[in-house]
């Protein structure tokens, strides 16, 4: 490999690589974009949409009042309730401040144009959040917290004992998306080369989908927490992001050799 050669290939070191990104949006966008930028290919490929909340009327009160700043904070623990506020084009005035859970969480809420004032420094978790909420505001202060239908009520119960005022709103129920037979095709067959696991819900959705992953395969999760509830899922993990980032995530796969389909040298 001559000096030309080394250069692009430190400059992009994915060429060559299929790697799937298991949400679509905005979000899915940006990472698609990092990913050709480092010489990948990119199969959007969402496993995991929003199903609208059970209780509608008490979530669009909440929105509304979020819009004309009854809360001092919003909580966003998952890029999925990003997806939510997004569909509502809901409003966060500028004396609201917002916390993200982690950096998946607070890259999707930058992608729609909404700010992030808060992300835990360690512990990208509801209690890494509600402990540093807590340490930020020694007085009670108005919190709007958003949720899964299934999430446990962590943050908000930490938040309360703390002497916060807290309205908890499900925002959304999380639904598998099935992908298209193509894809499955591709990701048995060793076509894809990584994919990505950025929550514990996209894992499980991997795993069912997914039920025959080649080994050479790269399953990469973006943190510790995500790898933990891949495990939990059935999911053989390859790699954890150092930073759980999608810089960091897509830096995890890099460090691989790329992988090769089962029949892809077959004459």
């Amino acid at each position: 490999m001559n000096s030309v050669h080394r250069a692009a290939a430190a400059a992009k070191p994915l060429i060559g690589w299929r790697v799937l990104v298991p949400r679509g949006g905005p979000w899915g966008d940006s990472v698609a974009a990092t990913l050709r930028a480092q010489g990948a290919t990119p199969v959007i490929a969402p496993l995991i949409n929003f199903a609208p909340s059970t209780d509608q009327e008490t979530l669009e009160k909440a929105l509304a009042d979020l819009a004309v700043g009854t809360f001092d904070w919003v909580t966003v623990t998952s890029a999925t309730t990003v997806d939510v506020l997004y569909a509502y084009r809901a409003v966060i005035p500028t004396s609201t401040r917002v916390a993200a859970v982690g950096e998946t969480t607070a890259a999707a809420l930058s992608a729609v144009g909404y700010r992030v004032d808060l992300v835990p420094d360690e512990d990208n978790s509801a209690a890494g959040m509600a402990a540093q909420m807590i340490a930020l505001e020694p007085e009670p202060r108005r919190i709007l917290t958003l949720r899964s239908e299934i999430a446990k009520p962590v943050l908000t119960r930490e938040l309360v004992q703390a002497g916060h005022v807290v309205r908890s709103v499900v925002a959304y129920r999380t639904v598998g998306v099935p992908v298209t037979e193509r894809i499955a095709q591709d990701v048995a067959s060793g076509r894809i080369n990584a994919i990505l696991v950025t929550s514990g819900s996209v894992a499980e959705q991997v795993h069912l989908q997914f039920p025959d992953i080649p080994e050479a395969t790269v399953v990469a999760a973006i943190g510790p927490r995500t790898a933990k509830d891949a495990r939990r899922a059935g999911l053989g993990v390859s790699a954890i992001a150092r930073e759980q980032t999608v810089d960091g995530l897509i830096a995890a796969v890099s460090k691989f050799p790329l992988p090769h389909a089962a029949d892809e040298f077959a004459v």
